[in-house]
């Protein structure tokens, strides 16, 4: 109750919470329920009795006596082994260490008794199952003494002696016969030891296995032995074909007489040399299939590293493209919100210029026919106010124009 009650504290504390009742599920609520029940059963104080009514295992016989309600009580009580559990989960070093805790909730790991016992039956696998067998030996062997001892008259199973010995051919799958409970609770305790037999018995099996197995370094050293020995073999073999080809190809060709004994006899050899090779080949094919499965753990992880450094490389420099297209086109935008302006200067420029050069060459075409305009007489008399920038300093007139000049257009005019 006091587990449920701190996983409820903690819950509230994580997320939070002002009422410890948010906390309380339906299942959290049963498991206190459950574990009140299992602490509440205890021998009652008195003396207080009951007829316990069976039959006999060979006789068939009823048989029928007084028995204590503290035996009724007492064997439930054996349902308090669970705080075993509990107190090595409490005081394990991955429970109490921060750090372990910490790696266990980045990778989402419930630090619980299943995990607690999955690192025990990992680190020390004989020592957990030999003191699970033991343990379960001796409560067996006491609660069938319990159960047994109002109906065996013999004395045979209601021993304590003897209900070890009944409880270990059970626990073994032997079952020789010779010992068999009478009552319904024998029964029931002896069906509980020969599944928790079976699977102790299992565990075993796997265990012995794992430890029978070679290490990986123990595998490429067989494997190195292996492979050396087939290369012989497959050497020897090659040459026994050459030899038998070479003692064929000399007792049909070479001899003048040829003996068909011996050349069967070589040829014989000569199939047997190649089949043997043959074999030798496969074995060997074999053996680097299996040093390819031992590799190929190291191998694929070592692929995976280059394939996740490229990856890494490759992001990286899609990302350093990415920045430099950004930049770029952050300066074709600037140079789009400027060109408006710069458009709009240049064309006023322009314009301005354009406006010059009109007003030039229209001064430029006015000049010659300003004369033209003017009277004959006003063009045949002197002028009263010379020019003081002119050059010969007389009061002459400029001549005039002939038909031909093109400053006599009307155009001009």
């Amino acid at each position: 109750m006091g587990k449920e009650a701190g996983l409820a504290e903690l819950f509230v504390i994580d997320n939070g919470a002002d009422d410890w009742r948010i906390a309380m599920t339906m299942e959290r609520v049963l498991l206190i329920a459950l574990e009140l029940i299992v602490s509440a059963v205890h021998p009652v104080p008195g003396d207080f009795k009951f007829m316990w009514r069976a039959r006999l295992a060979f006789s068939y016989a009823p048989s029928q006596a007084e028995a204590d309600l503290d035996m009724v009580l007492s064997v439930p009580m054996f349902l308090r082994l669970y705080l075993i559990a509990r107190v090595m989960l409490l005081h394990s070093k991955l429970f109490t260490d921060a750090s372990s805790r910490s790696i266990g909730a980045l990778n989402k790991v419930h630090f619980n008794t299943r995990f607690v016992m999955k690192t025990l039956m990992t680190i020390c696998p004989g020592t957990v199952l030999l003191v699970f067998s033991i343990s379960l030996w001796i409560i067996a062997a006491w609660t069938v003494r319990v159960c047994e001892r109002y109906h065996d008259a013999q004395d045979v199973t209601s021993n304590f002696l003897g209900a070890m010995w009944l409880i270990s051919i059970t626990f073994l799958s032997i079952g020789y016969g010779d010992m068999v409970p009478h009552t319904y609770c024998g029964k029931g305790v002896c069906l509980l030891t020969g599944i928790m037999g079976a699977g102790c018995t299992a565990l075993v099996v796997a265990v012995v296995a794992r430890k029978l197995e070679l290490t990986k370094a123990e595998k490429h050293v067989h494997n190195f032995m292996m492979d050396t020995q087939l290369t012989k073999r497959i050497k020897n073999a090659a040459a026994n074909v050459l030899r038998e080809t070479w003692l064929i190809y000399k007792h049909t060709k070479l001899m003048k007489k040829i003996d068909h004994s011996r050349v069967r006899k070589h040829q014989r050899k000569f199939l047997q040399a190649i089949h043997q090779l043959r074999s030798v080949k496969m074995e060997q094919r074999k053996l680097s299939d299996q040093a390819n499965t031992l590799v190929d753990l190291s191998k694929m992880q070592s692929v995976m590293y280059e394939l996740m450094s490229e990856l890494n490389d490759r992001s990286e420099d899609l990302e350093r493209q990415m920045l430099s297209l950004e930049q770029r086109v952050e300066q074709l935008t600037a140079g789009f919100n400027a060109l408006p302006a710069h458009l709009s200067a240049t064309l006023s420029s322009q314009h301005a210029a354009l406006i010059q050069l009109l007003r030039e060459r229209d001064a430029k075409v006015l000049s010659p026919t300003v004369p033209s305009v003017l009277s004959p007489t006003a063009a045949s008399l002197p002028l009263a106010n010379p020019p003081s920038g002119s050059g010969s300093g007389s009061g002459s007139v400029p001549a005039q124009p002939t038909e031909d000049s093109p400053n006599t257009s009307s155009s001009s005019c």
